[in-house]
């Protein structure tokens, strides 16, 4: 059994290991290949994760996982970790882990970006947004506030800088806690907050963050609605440009089995749909009905709330992102993709009703109050830490202290994780089940006399979703027909039908009423479809049949003539 443990983060070497491990101990369940190179050289792995012995893994419709496109974000690799984890360990005790495996497939690429992960996780850390690529520019930055572990004590915390015209005061109410200067305030004891961190060529007067030599964003890589630098920061030269990015794409675009795709990041403890840059009125009426019941589902397992991007996690009212792997996995896969934010630290001091990210913009004083309670009791004061008198190498005597963000915020502490990160293997299950599922129904060779036999098959959908699974994807023609196929015995010939044909698309039962009324309800067989063939040919012989639909799997039957 892999020595894996969900109460701390693994560097590359020890995720490598781990992955491996779970290859070698299950190998009739477990692949694991190098689908590309990060920017400094490391195999981007991808667990492929099915029972080999119903059928190839590219014959099965398939969900994509994937954890830590962003540096500092590594609690999603523990997520899709804990994911594989249950998979292999479930299988044949639980009913649903084992049907997922013997019909479906899951591809998981818990480390999308291994050279940030490593960043993040050194022994002195060091956070870049995503890739460790130099950009926009192959030069160091000169001057300024370098964010750094100043002191050597493992945190990056804040810095509290007695300034006169400071915008912040400690709190009357929680001295600990610092709040903002009132806007005609004057005549007392002020602070500038800084982060953490050692200013270069200081002039004594301005104080300015250095920027970060690695600013690329990977999920503003992808193709979808790219922008240019001057319109979104950190997203390329050109979509695709990053080899990370351009291994998952180029991966996904041949797998065309791929039904669905979820992205791990943190944190704000939601569940994000497309699209980023457009309102839900942009989706199919029956797209975004179905986006809800699945966030549904996930809300009902995990407690997150399924909220839309656009209408509500935006960063700035008047902007948008693009580029990003959901909406890509939509709008050019036709397939449902999501973002999953691991982890709200309000959440966890019982702070309920709050907008994720107008949060950080606007909140309560008792909200603050509420989190410094959840930091002294829950995290043993490990979250916020007291202000401490530090002799600061250029700024002189001020204090270290504040949140200690890379503990309590970016990732869950290790000791809350896996209890955060358990529910979604459940969702993830259950969403794959979603998927379109290609069954036989029939099989057969009827005698018509002098060698003649109508062979019949018939297949059906017996999956929730239809085989095209969106209408976007049935709009633009992004999934190809059901193609049926016969092969013929030695000596025979083909009357009527052909050897190889297209069939349409098979529907599911995600659209059917929530009762039996209306004057439109109908449940005709939509999810049904027959094709014969007259074949000439000596009693004896086997006719073989094929059906396949690349997002529905294949089914195979012989018919002895």
């Amino acid at each position: 059994m892999p020595n894996v443990r969900f109460n701390q983060y693994y560097r590359y070497n020890e995720l490598t290991r781990i992955l491996k491990e779970f290859a070698k101990e299950y190998p009739k369940l477990v692949r694991v290949e190098s689908i590309g190179k990060s920017y400094e050289g490391r195999d981007i792995w991808v667990a492929t994760v099915t029972n080999s012995a119903t059928g190839d893994a590219k014959e099965k419709p398939a969900l994509w996982v994937d954890g830590n496109i962003h540096a500092s974000e590594v609690s999603p690799s523990s997520a899709c970790l804990y994911l594989i984890n249950k998979l292999v360990t479930e299988y044949g005790k639980k009913d649903e882990v084992t049907r997922v495996l013997d019909t479906r497939a899951f591809y998981v690429c818990p480390r999308f970006n291994p050279d940030g992960a490593e960043l993040a996780l050194a022994d002195k850390p060091k956070i870049v947004r995503s890739s460790t690529r130099p950009y926009p520019y192959d030069e160091e930055p000169i001057g300024g506030l370098v964010q750094e572990d100043i002191d050597g004590d493992g945190r990056m915390l804040m810095m509290r800088v007695p300034d006169p015209n400071g915008a912040w005061k400690k709190s009357p109410i929680e001295p600990r806690l610092m709040v903002r200067r009132e806007p005609t305030e004057t005549g007392g004891e002020y602070y500038r907050l800084l982060p953490e961190g050692r200013l270069e060529n200081y002039d004594g007067i301005e104080i300015k963050l250095q920027p970060k030599k690695e600013r690329l964003d990977l999920n503003r890589n992808f193709p979808n609605d790219w922008r240019q630098e001057h319109e979104q920061n950190g997203a390329g030269p050109f979509p695709t440009s990053e080899p990370e990015t351009r291994a998952v794409v180029s991966f996904i675009t041949s797998h065309p089995n791929i039904t669905g795709g979820v992205a791990f990041h943190t944190y704000s403890g939601v569940i994000l749909r497309p699209r980023s840059g457009q309102s839900d009125e942009s989706l199919p009426a029956e797209d975004l009905w179905t986006y809800q019941k699945i966030g549904k589902k996930g809300t009902d397992l995990t407690g997150y709330p399924n909220i839309s991007v656009y209408h509500d996690f935006r960063y700035h009212p008047k902007e948008v992102i693009t580029g990003v792997f959901d909406d890509w996995l939509y709008d050019h896969r036709g397939v449902f993709g999501w973002t999953v934010e691991i982890w709200s630290p309000q959440r966890q001091a019982g702070i309920k009703d709050y907008k994720f990210i107008d949060w950080y913009r606007e909140h309560p004083f008792d909200d603050d109050l509420a989190m410094l309670r959840w930091s002294d009791q829950v995290l043993g004061r490990k979250g916020y830490v007291d202000w401490y008198a530090f002799d600061h190498p250029q700024l002189g005597k001020i204090e270290l202290g504040g949140w200690n963000q890379l503990y309590a915020f970016r990732n869950p502490p290790p000791e809350f994780l896996e209890k955060e990160i358990a529910p979604f293997a459940d969702w993830l299950i259950w969403h794959l089940l979603l998927s379109p599922k290609l069954e036989l129904v029939e099989a057969s060779a009827t005698a018509l006399g002098k060698d003649a036999y109508r062979v019949r098959l018939v297949v059906q959908n017996t999956g929730w979703l239809p085989t095209y699974v969106t209408k976007l994807a049935q709009q633009n023609k992004l999934a190809r027909d059901i193609v049926c196929e016969i092969e013929l015995p030695k000596g025979a010939a083909l009357e009527t039908g052909k050897l190889r044909d297209e069939f349409g698309q098979l529907e599911g039962r995600a659209y059917k009423p929530a009762a039996p009324i209306g004057w439109s309800f109908n449940d005709q067989t939509e999810e049904r479809l027959k094709v014969e063939w007259v074949v000439r040919a000596p009693r004896g012989g086997v006719v073989k049949l094929t059906a396949r639909h690349e997002r529905a799997g294949t089914v195979r039957a012989k018919v002895k003539l």
